[in-house]
């Protein structure tokens, strides 16, 4: 049975060679190592010149340098892992493109993102409301003609044939609708300001969802790139250990093991390639284009100083909120205008009448008549009393909506703070993981090289270098977006408190070209 360890190796060499020749247990595995055709050759015996012991011992020091030089270890070391993982992608993938940074990319998605420009539409819609309800208290004009073909036959006189004509003008001014005009217009204006309110809440949204897309491509992209790198790693550790094989160095167990690693590394890769292929198609769906040399983004500013500070902001200024309180407000008026079928209708109604031969002994009449109608509802099946309860009870449910929403809005802002801290906190953890589990890859190739280790230890201790490295992207990753997951939690994430270069949308402009319009079928903006 072969020996194994140093001692065994010292009499290998000592007894058979007559000098000293290095032990192979102190090739250090790294990233690169030489490797040549006549490798397994020149080291099949102990029989060799001594000249061979010094390259050995040459070799391994050329090694060691490549691999302490190697960038792709030392990379991410500090801080900024997230910046530093991208540069070599950035570089390949950008080269020559104009940086993509996270205000263009949101501006982009402020402009061009389709859920958002319904929602401007949908209010567009509603805000048509307020002139259909002001219809009220317009006139309404009718016009009228009618043709009449009679023919007539008498005994004794003989026959008649009457062509008859009229045409005419009927005017309708509502006086008194049981202040349903009124109570109407106040509830399409307090459905305007809620719908407003609704489009500020799907334009936080929209930013969020970018934000959320734009750092899941920067933190894939990362991941893909420290996976690539580990591959390169792990194929020269596969290099160094099947060189060290056929000297006899170690077994063909230790090969296995790092034929698996580079096998299950190459998995990884693939994986992290679908999550970025995944992330940059929901990138392309939310922001509207492709993302090329993506820069990487930084936290949120002016966030609250407090958790009770955020919580007292967003209760004032989340648009969920004031949505809701303008969503009961509406149900509110709702309830007096259908309260108002059961009041009296006065109406005045004024037509004029031109006939063309209304008789045989009359050529033409003209006629004119003002009426003042008044219309008291007695009982109409009891469908009036019905809605009013049906109203009544939606405005309940709008009562109890704020509260529910309120609610969630606290619990919103609450989760959003917890995840900033703990992404924070998760930072300065994972900068201390990587740097202990550089030290202790360090440490544990220095002991493999004086046989204390085995490859395994050293597959492992990479393994949990790249596994702190990429906890370290994912916790750089995390505290952006749980920044601005605040800043949305508490009513704050807009294109304005952003600064962002588009030309703000004004859905007040909308709303006076549309108010007091008497007529036309093309909207302001042409249609």
């Amino acid at each position: 049975m072969r020996r194994r360890g140093a001692a065994a190796d010292r009499d290998c060499t000592r007894s058979r060679c007559g000098e000293y020749t290095p032990p192979a247990w102190q090739i250090p595995i790294r990233r690169r190592a030489l490797s040549s055709p006549d490798s397994a050759s020149r080291y099949s015996s102990c029989n060799r010149p001594a000249k061979d012991g010094r390259d050995r011992v040459q070799r391994r020091r050329v090694v060691m340098a490549k691999v302490d030089s190697s960038p792709a270890l030392t990379v991410g070391a500090g801080r900024h892992l997230l910046a530093a993982a991208l540069l070599a992608a950035g570089m390949i993938a950008g080269q020559g493109a104009q940086a993509e940074t996270l205000m263009s990319a949101l501006s982009s998605a402020y402009v061009s993102n389709p859920t958002l420009n319904a929602a401007r539409a949908n209010l567009r819609a509603v805000d048509e409301l307020v002139p259909q309800a002001l219809s009220g208290w317009r006139p309404q004009v009718f016009g009228e003609g009618a043709v009449r073909q009679s023919h007539t036959s008498t005994t004794p006189g003989g026959s008649l044939d009457l062509t008859t004509s009229t045409i005419g003008v009927t005017v309708t001014q509502p006086l008194f609708r049981g202040f349903r005009t009124v109570n109407s217009t106040k509830q399409a204006e307090a459905t305007v300001r809620a719908n407003r309110a609704s489009l500020s809440n799907t334009e936080q949204n929209v930013l969020f969802d970018s934000v959320q897309v734009y750092m899941a491509v920067l933190t894939n992209q990362a991941i893909v790139e420290l996976q690539r790198q580990n591959i390169e790693v792990l194929t020269e550790q596969l290099r160094a250990t099947r060189d060290r094989f056929q000297v006899g160095e170690v077994t063909n167990t230790d090969v296995a093991q790092a034929e698996a690693a580079l096998s299950g590394a190459y998995t990884q890769l693939n994986l992290a390639e679908a999550d970025l292929l995944t992330s940059k198609a929901q990138y392309r769906q939310i922001i509207g284009r492709d993302p090329v040399n993506l820069t990487p983004a930084v936290p949120a500013r002016s966030l609250p100083s407090s958790l009770d500070e955020a919580v007292r902001l967003s209760q004032a200024n989340h648009p969920a909120i004031i949505a809701a309180v303008y969503a009961e407000e509406a149900s509110a008026y709702q309830v007096k205008v259908v309260e108002g079928t059961l009041l009296p209708t006065l109406t005045l109604q004024g037509s004029v009448d031109y006939t063309n031969n209304p008789s045989a002994s009359v050529d033409s009449s003209a006629s004119a008549s003002i009426m003042a109608q008044l219309t008291i509802p007695i009982y109409q099946g009891g469908i009036e009393y019905s809605q009013v309860r049906e109203a009544k009870e939606l405005r309940t449910e709008r009562t109890m909506q704020i509260d529910a929403t309120r609610a969630n809005v606290r619990q919103a802002v609450a989760s959003a703070w917890g995840s900033l801290e703990a992404a924070t906190a998760s930072i300065a953890s994972a900068q201390a993981q990587v740097k202990a589990a550089q030290i202790a890859l360090n440490g544990v190739r220095e002991e493999a090289n004086v046989g204390q280790r085995t490859t395994l230890d050293v597959l492992n201790a990479e393994q949990t270098l790249l596994d702190a490295r990429v906890s370290l992207v994912q916790a750089e990753s995390a505290r952006v977006v749980a920044s601005y997951a605040l800043l949305s939690a508490v009513g704050q994430l807009s294109a304005e408190r952003l600064a962002l270069a588009v030309d703000y949308y004004q859905p007040e402009r909308h709303y006076q070209q549309v108010r007091d319009k008497w007529f036309g079928l093309r909207t302001p903006s042409g249609q």
